[in-house]
């Protein structure tokens, strides 16, 4: 599938984005949540927290897939390839995009259409406000010390003996509406390449608010989500070279699904 020829619709918001590509835009202030330890439930298999978990996801199948396109005038493009890739994906996948919105994960649930992902998560994400929600929808933190790293590979381990789909989005933090594709950390490529399965690239690019939309959209433009075909790992290369790879050929294929020329951005970020 091809992006537009033409040029992507930038929108005027005048927000000051960081200088560096990956820093956070908002920082967790204080302590809120547990303590990532080894005792932390890195994937939560509790009666308690799965009846939870099914309850939020049947709130984002019905109100959250009704909601997006009339807030956010969300198109998704694209989704004949997921049928069409059907059987290639049945054992898993990872779903990759740049991050813009505070509901881009939603939208990607929405294109992917009724399937539960599981996504690494900042680890101050997980112990701030927003933490409980983010383990619901299938957040797995990341850990800060080096020795808490087996746990958090377990997790992929049974995730993936369960065909179970992952999301990334390898930018590493939200910068809200922002147009250029940043660099990706290569941390999800390497769990594609040891399992073997197919990356899903989706982009997210703008449309000025039309019609109705203008009357309450303002300045923010619309939404669009385009995917494209999934990209497999080539196993003929050494490990560290097929990551990178994996890693340039999504970057690339999403700034071509966005619309944009002249990407002032490599596409390694670590």
């Amino acid at each position: 599938m091809k992006a537009s020829t033409e040029e992507p619709y930038v929108p005027p918001l005048g927000i000051n984005y960081p200088d560096q590509p990956d820093a956070h835009m908002v920082e967790r202030q204080g302590p809120h949540g547990p303590t990532l330890d080894e005792n932390y439930p890195f994937l939560d298999k509790s009666p308690q927290f799965t009846l939870k978990s099914a309850l939020l996801y049947l709130g984002i199948f019905t109100l959250v897939f009704v909601l997006s396109p009339l807030r956010f005038g969300l198109k998704i493009e694209g989704r004949r390839i997921l049928k069409k890739n059907r059987a290639l994906l049945r054992n898993g996948a990872l779903t990759v995009a740049n991050h813009v919105l505070r509901w881009d994960f939603l939208m990607i649930l929405q294109a992917v259409r009724f399937r539960r992902l599981y996504f690494p998560a900042w680890g101050n994400n997980i112990t701030g406000p927003d933490g409980n929600l983010i383990r619901l929808a299938g957040g797995i933190p990341v850990p800060g010390a080096i020795h808490l790293m087996k746990y958090f590979n377990r997790v992929w381990e049974d995730l993936h003996r369960r065909k179970k789909w992952f999301h990334v989005f390898p930018e590493g933090s939200n910068w809200p509406y922002f147009q250029p594709i940043r660099p990706f950390k290569k941390g999800m490529f390497s769990i594609a390449y040891k399992y073997n399965i197919p990356v899903i690239p989706m982009a997210f690019s703008y449309r000025p608010a039309r019609g109705l939309y203008k009357l309450f959209k303002k300045n923010y433009p619309l939404i669009t989500l385009r995917i494209g075909e999934p990209i497999l790992p080539d196993l003929s290369m050494s490990r560290r070279e097929a990551i990178a790879a994996l890693r340039e050929q999504t970057h690339r294929k999403i700034v071509e699904l966005a619309g944009i020329t002249g990407n002032p951005y490599p596409c390694e970020g670590d």
